[in-house]
C-alpha cells in the first residue's frame, strides 16, 4: 500500500531521511519506530504530501505522491503529533471545517460530522470550544478529523501523547477497528508497549536509514540471545556450584524438566539496535 523508494530528504546540510527503502503491506497496522531525529515524521510528511523529497519517491496505493499529490492526498488521513485543531472553534465547527477541506459538502458533510462526533464520543460536547477539552478529548477529535474523508491509509504520529488511560484505550480500539475494515495504518510512538499491543509489523529507522523491518513476533525471536545467566548464592553469599544447586533442588523434591527463556521486549530490542545514548530533539 505504501512504498518508500530510496527516499532522501535534506534540510540544508542536514540529511533527515537517507535512502529509505520500505514497503508497508495493505491492511497492516505497521509500527514505525526510531529515536528522536531518526526521520519518522519527515517520512510521514512525504506520504501525506506535506514535504517534497529531495530524491527518491513515495507511492500510496500505486500513486506517486510527488507526481500526483492531490490524488495521493485523498487516500491519506494524517493524525499529526501536534494537534491540528482550531482551539477557538467548537468541536462540530472543527469537524465541518476539516470535512470541507477534504471536499465534503451538503448531506455528505453532515453525515460525516455526525459520524466524527460518534467516533470521538463527543456528541454531548459538539458545541464546546476545543480549548475547553481535555487532552484525551482533543486527541480523539484529532483522529476523527483525519478520518472524515474515509481514507484507506491512516498515518498516526504519536497519537496518544498526553492522553488518559481511558482515551488511550478508546484510540486503540478505534485503530484496531480501522484495520479490521481493511485500512492500512502506520503508527509511530516512543511507547514500545503500544506497538507490541497494536502492530503486527515493525520497522526501526535511525539517522534516516532503515535498521530493521520484520514481523513483530519474528523480530523479537530473531534478536533474542541464546545465552542467559542465572546467579545462585549460598546462605553465606558465596556463589553456589551447579552440582550443589541440583542437589539442593533434588533434596527439596524439585525436578528441573526444562528451562525456557522469556521473550524479549520491543524496548530491549530497540535499545540494542539504536543504542542507549540520549537523543535530544532539535
Amino acid at each position: 500500500m505504501i512504498r518508500f523508494e530510496q527516499l532522501v530528504v535534506r534540510y540544508g546540510t542536514l540529511v533527515a531521511v537517507d535512502g529509505l527503502d520500505l514497503r508497508v503491506p495493505a491492511g497492516s497496522l505497521f509500527g514505525l519506530l526510531g529515536p528522536n531525529g531518526a526521520g519518522k515524521t519527515t517520512a510521514l510528511s512525504c506520504v501525506a504530501g506535506l514535504r517534497t523529497p529531495t530524491a527518491g519517491a513515495v507511492y500510496v496505493d500505486g500513486v506517486d505522491v510527488r507526481a500526483r499529490p492531490s490524488e495521493a492526498r485523498r487516500r491519506v488521513g494524517l493524525v499529526p503529533q501536534r494537534l491540528a485543531l482550531y482551539p477557538t472553534l467548537t468541536v462540530a465547527q472543527n469537524l465541518r471545517f476539516f470535512g470541507g477541506v477534504h471536499g465534503l459538502a451538503g448531506a455528505r458533510l453532515r453525515d460525516r460530522v455526525a459520524w466524527g462526533l460518534a467516533l470521538s464520543q463527543l456528541d454531548e460536547r459538539a458545541d464546546a470550544r476545543v480549548e475547553t477539552l481535555s487532552g484525551g478529548m482533543a486527541r480523539r477529535l484529532n483522529l476523527a478529523c483525519a478520518l472524515l474523508h474515509d481514507p484507506p491509509v491512516v498515518l498516526c504520529d504519536e497519537p496518544t501523547t498526553g492522553v488518559d488511560p481511558q482515551s488511550r484505550n478508546h484510540l486503540f480500539d478505534t485503530l484496531r477497528a480501522l484495520r479490521t475494515e481493511g485500512r492500512t495504518l502506520i503508527y509511530t510512538t516512543h511507547y514500545m508497549e503500544e506497538v507490541q499491543a497494536l502492530c503486527d509489523e515493525v520497522a526501526i529507522v535511525d539517522h534516516g536509514r532503515l535498521v530493521v523491518h520484520d514481523r513483530l513476533d519474528a523480530l523479537l525471536r530473531a534478536t533474542a540471545s541464546a545465552r542467559f545467566d542465572v546467579d545462585v548464592t549460598g546462605a553465606d553469599g558465596a556463589p553456589a556450584r551447579a552440582d550443589d544447586v541440583r542437589t539442593a533442588l533434588a533434596a527439596a523434591g524439585l525436578h528441573v524438566g526444562a528451562v525456557t527463556q522469556a521473550e524479549r521486549t520491543l524496548e530491549e530490542v530497540f535499545l540494542d539496535l539504536t543504542g542507549r545514548a540520549l537523543r535530544d530533539e532539535g
